[in-house]
């Protein structure tokens, strides 16, 4: 069984940053599509980042400029580097993965990030 988990998740000030790690565990074959979500307190699951297969990231509107996603496959993990972090990026970020073409979808448990004063 493939598990994420997530990590790095903290209580921060305005304008602080995070680097949020994923590292997926198990009988991992490949890295294909792997990805950031994020549920604030209204509990809707947006996407923040991904990093599909041949390199192409993207990502949320709103994080653009401040986030970056970054996968290192030797070592199954994907990070998430997050600066000039707001009070509305408060949220649980949860890592998603899909490790191979048509598999199966794999979700962390997620980490809390909390942006405050």
């Amino acid at each position: 069984q493939v598990q994420l988990v997530e990590s790095g998740g903290s209580l921060v000030q305005p304008g602080g940053s995070l680097r949020l790690s994923c590292e997926a565990s198990g009988r991992i074959l490949s890295m294909y599509d792997m990805a950031w979500y994020r549920q604030g307190p209204e509990l809707q699951r947006e996407l923040v980042a991904s990093a599909i297969h041949g390199g192409k990231t993207k990502y949320l509107d709103s994080v653009k400029g401040r986030f970056t996603i970054s996968r290192d496959n030797a070592k199954y993990t994907v990070y998430l580097q997050m600066n000039n972090l707001k009070p509305e990026d408060t949220a649980v970020y949860l890592c998603y993965a899909q490790l191979r073409q048509f598999g199966p979808d794999y979700w962390g448990r997620g980490t809390q990030v909390t942006v405050s004063s």
